[in-house]
Parts: structure tokens; sequence; C-alpha cells
């Protein structure tokens, strides 16, 4: 994943575009530009895949379009062979090539292939024309602000600070155009609130089971394509448990890591855990002396995030990610979206079918300006990329359909994840 920056129209300033890109530059390991009259575009690139030749700017073989890409595309290898197929001839082995040819392939409707986190700008060059899209759930940022006629494009707000204009986001699940000029011109490429709306409500908790298992088991599976070590955040509830347990199945070289007080339950479950399975597992103490307002400051910095409980989210990642970078560790499955899709909150319990799916509904909308920014941000401010499984538009859809009853079932939440997987947990 990446961090990435344009400056789109004649006359742009090099040095606002170098500020601009300095301000992401923890996003990535190493910084790449192109520039040329009328387009500045450069990224902090997190190497990950082909980590050689993969690199960023992205320019069509005939040097037409330029992409800038942050994010991962985990069913790139498929369609690699699909574009080999028609013709496409492939130079890297890496999934930033397989984003713009499948666009010169299909065009706007290449998103609806794409499987997995990202958000991009594709150029014209010699127009100046700029396609952008961002993925369903908002897993990955994508802002943008026009002044003195040209575009800026970042994946941060605070990369486009010193353009001293308003700052607009593409919504999650949109995509569009925009003309040299205009303000982009952006539509849904994907409903996210009408997923699974044209399938039949999940009534068999068999069925609902069998379904639930298989479909998560494979979104963790995608998301372990990598020959590189893979760290868990491990908090001790279920969703990440989950994610332990199979990426220890499917991928041994992996670290677990756990922040918290020294005294919780919690706490106690991971090392339980940890230790059964033979996973080396890091435990970040917190204690409430170490938060002080400095830390409160830098996680509002880092998080771009003004909410009280968000914030204070925050303020536990950033030392949790800042540890797995030091030990140097690049790739992170979390459980982030469980809660959300399959009934984690107490507040699920307390109200109506029909109120508890509106509830769902509004969570699930604004996940990409909340737990998915916090997670973002608090990572990628550390050079860490973390991969939801969770989150993945087939699981969500599949939510979509489990009526609320099957969520939540004699007062325990959760309860179709915890069927799904009652001879994986641990007792």
């Amino acid at each position: 994943m990446c961090g990435i920056v344009l400056v789109v129209g004649s006359g742009a300033d090099q040095g606002l575009f170098s500020r601009m890109l300095a301000a992401i530059r923890p996003r990535g390991d190493v910084e790449e530009t192109l520039l040329s009259d009328g387009l500045l575009a450069g990224t902090q690139r997190l190497r990950i895949v082909d980590r050689e030749r993969a690199v960023q700017p992205w320019l069509s073989a005939d040097g037409r379009f330029l992409l800038c890409y942050n994010g991962e595309v985990y069913n790139h290898r498929a369609l690699r062979a699909e574009l080999a197929g028609r013709g496409h001839r492939m130079r890297t082995d890496g999934d930033t090539e397989v984003v713009l040819e499948a666009f010169l392939e299909w065009g706007e409707q290449a998103v609806h292939r794409l499987r997995g986190e990202y958000a991009f700008a594709i150029v014209e060059r010699a127009t100046g024309r700029t396609y952008l899209a961002r993925d369903p759930l908002g897993v990955k940022p994508l802002h943008w602000s026009r002044s003195g006629g040209r575009l800026h494009v970042a994946s941060e707000v605070k990369a486009l600070v010193p353009v001293g204009a308003p700052v607009s986001e593409v919504p999650s699940g949109h995509h569009g155009w925009t003309e040299p000029g205009a303000d982009p011109d952006l539509v849904p490429h994907l409903d996210l609130l009408r997923l699974g709306a044209g399938a039949d409500p999940l009534l068999d908790p068999a069925e609902a089971v069998e379904l639930v298992r298989a479909t998560l088991s494979d979104s963790i599976r995608v998301r372990l394509d990598t020959d590189l070590p893979v760290a868990v955040i491990l908090s001790g509830g279920l969703d990440s448990s989950l994610t332990l347990l199979h990426v220890r199945e499917m991928h041994p070289d992996c670290v677990a890591f756990t922040i918290g007080s020294r005294h919780s339950e919690d706490l106690h479950y991971a090392r339980r855990l940890t230790r059964e399975l033979g996973v080396e597992h890091e435990v970040i103490e917190l204690r409430p002396r170490d938060i002080g307002l400095a830390e409160i400051r830098e996680a509002i910095r880092v998080s771009e995030l003004t909410e009280y409980g968000d914030i204070i989210n925050a303020v536990i990642s950033v030392p949790l990610f800042r540890r797995i970078a030091e030990r140097g560790i690049k790739v992170v499955l979390g459980g982030d979206g469980s809660d959300e899709l399959f009934g984690g909150y107490p507040m699920y319990e307390r109200i109506g079918p029909e109120q508890s799916r509106r509830l769902f509904l509004h969570k699930i909308r604004n996940l990409g300006r909340t737990e998915l920014q916090r997670v973002d941000r608090t990572s990628m401010g550390q050079g860490v990329e973390v991969r939801v499984p969770f989150l993945d538009p087939a699981l969500v859809e599949l939510a979509m359909r489990v009526p609320a009853e099957l969520k939540i079932r004699a007062g325990q939440e959760k309860w179709i994840v915890r069927e799904a997987f009652a001879d994986m947990l641990p007792d």
C-alpha cells in the first residue's frame, strides 16, 4: 500500500507538491515521483507485492495514462491471467499494473472486478482528465482539492492543507472523472446499502453457519498471499482470535500483538491462546499514566479524527503499530468490522429488529470515516498495512442477509460467528 499525491493542471508548484508528499512520508518506505509539465505525481510506496518492479507512478505501455494507486487487490493473479488472455503484455507480478491494465480493458467497469481495498487516480496525461476510484467500504482514503484551476489529490487531509483550499473526500464506493477546471463528477460504483437486496434472507441457521464459515475463511486466505511475515492484532476477543487461528494454519510465519492493561481478562485469554497455538506473542502494556496531552494531540494529528471515542482508540493504536513497525513487520490482519456486521454491540440487543437493521446500515455506511480511518492513519503512519478480512464485500453482503435473531440469540452477541467456528475456538 502507499500514500499518493497528484497535482494536475498547468503551472503546478513543485514546492507545494513536495510539501504535500512530505506530509505523508510515513506511509511508505520509498518515495517515487514523476514530474512533467501540467502533472506532478508521487507516492510513498510501502513495498509489499513485487517489491522491486512495481514502481509508481505507473505508466501505461504507450505512456498515455498514469496511475497512482494505494491498496491491495487480492484477485490480481486471476485478473492478470484473464488480461493476458486478452492480449495484454504484463511487465511485473504486482497488482499495481493489473489495476491500470484492467482499466484499459474495461474502463470504468473495471472496479467491479477488483476484490480488495483500494484508492487510486488515473490521469490521461495529454488532457489532464483524471479518474478517481475508492473501494466499497472506504478502507483506503482518497481526498481532493481544487485551487488555481488545478486538481490536487492525496491520501490524507494533512497533505492537502498546504493547498489552502477546501478539502473534499471521495466517498466510499464512488468513482468518476474530473475534467480540467471542473470538480470531480463522482457516482457510486457499488451501493453498499443494497448489497444482498436481491437474495433471500438466510433463515436456516445451518445454511447461515456454513456460509459464514466458508466466506470468512476465504476472506482471510486471500489476504495471506504474501511472502512476508504477518502480524495479527490480538485483542483477546472473538474476532481477532478467529483471525489468529486461521492465520496460524495458513501462514505459520506470524506474530500476535496485544496492547492493554496487565491484569485484563482479554490479555489473559490472549496469552493462553498464543501459548496453545505456539505463536509468538508480544504484549505492549499501556497504563493510564502513559497517556498525556502530547499523546492525545499526536493521535488527533495522525488520525485526522475529532470524536472522543475515535481519538481514544487512536491513542491506543499509535504505540501498537509503532512497535509492529519496529519489529520490521509490514502486513497485519485485524478483526475490525465484525461487531458492526454481526451484532457485537449491546445496543443491537436493546432495540427491535427493524431499528437494529437501520443501525447496522448506518454503522456500515460510516465505517470509512470512523473506524477504518483510524485504522488506516495510525497503521500507515508507521508504515504498516492492515488488512481487514471481516470487511470483504462478500462477507458484508452475507451479513446483510443474516437476520438479527441469528446475530444475537439468547443474549449471545455474534451468535452466528461463534456457531460457525465452535469447533475451532478454545473452551
